[in-house]
């Protein structure tokens, strides 16, 4: 055979082989596709069926969610409710209590569904490690709603109702809330219902991924992203953004705002003893194995 047809053969050859093995790695990218496209399909699915199970029973949610501005209005002596503006918000009101709802309701198996795509490309070491984390990501989302709810939301329309003046009276009284009225103009509460829930589910929202600050800082430390040294050197930068958190979504009253630092920046000294306790852990395994240690 030629010395030149010899080349060509092979340059033949090698091209094949390339494309052979383009064609071989394709292969498993286009099953993880289609493995998300499942898991996505049955968080969809998750995600409708509960919205559906919520919008079936919104009254009782809608109950549950304005219970905090009710006990601040009896507490005034004011009679609670709320208005609809227009004629179709009622129904956006339905609809945005299924969206609320069903999102809570659907996010354990959203987590699952996410686990699922996840752990077959993981090591047993590494889906032990990463299970705990996935368990605490809800548990701690539900303790900073509970604690928006009972603790912060009180404060914050009492807060609120306290700008309110004049005529507080219930119907029974309408004599003398009109007798009182021709001395100052009342400003009374007369609050929205779309209005309402919108603030109410952003408070518990934004308390909720709060909570979520030592989840995510100690699966950081277990990856090595963050240390535990590199933490505490940046604590005072730590505290300027927890503040600036606290100013944002809270409302400008200072005893909601000191609630809400404390307890944010408590969860960051707790983040810090997290990955503290990781880091010595994996020292001991490292000597356990007479490898070197970090700090050594």
């Amino acid at each position: 055979m030629p010395f030149g047809a010899a080349i060509q053969r092979t340059s033949e050859v090698s091209k094949t082989d390339a494309r052979d093995e383009i064609e071989d790695s394709s292969a498993p990218l286009i099953e993880h596709l289609a493995e998300l496209r499942t898991r996505l399909i049955w968080s969809v699915l998750a995600f409708v069926i509960a919205m559906v199970i919520c919008y079936a029973v919104w009254n009782p949610v809608y109950n549950f969610l304005t219970r905090p501005i009710c006990q601040a209005l009896e507490t005034r002596g004011q009679e609670c409710g709320l208005i609809l503006l227009k004629l179709q918000e009622g129904f956006f009101v339905a609809i945005q209590i299924s969206f609320f709802g069903g999102f809570i309701l659907a996010f354990p198996v959203i987590a699952f569904q996410m686990w699922r795509f996840v752990a077959p490309g993981l090591y047993r070491s590494e889906k032990q490690a990463f299970l705990p984390f996935l368990i605490a990501s809800p548990a701690m989302f539900f303790l900073g709603a509970a604690f928006a709810y009972y603790v912060i939301l009180p404060m914050a329309y009492d807060f609120f109702l306290g700008f309110q003046q004049g005529p507080l009276a219930l119907p029974d009284d309408a004599d003398t809330a009109s007798t009182a009225s021709t001395a100052m103009a009342g400003i009374v509460f007369q609050g929205s219902v779309s209005e309402y829930l919108a603030l109410t589910t952003k408070f518990i929202l934004a308390f909720g991924l709060s909570f979520q600050l030592p989840v995510a800082l100690t699966l950081m430390g277990k990856a090595g992203l963050v240390s535990s040294k590199g933490l505490g050197s940046v604590r005072k930068y730590a505290v300027v953004l927890i503040l600036l958190l606290s100013a944002i979504v809270t409302p400008p009253d200072v005893i909601s705002q000191v609630v809400l630092f404390s307890v944010v920046y408590g969860l960051y000294e707790i983040s810090i003893q997290l990955v503290r306790h990781i880091e010595t852990r994996r020292n001991e395994e490292l000597r356990a194995q007479g490898l070197p240690v970090e700090d050594e």
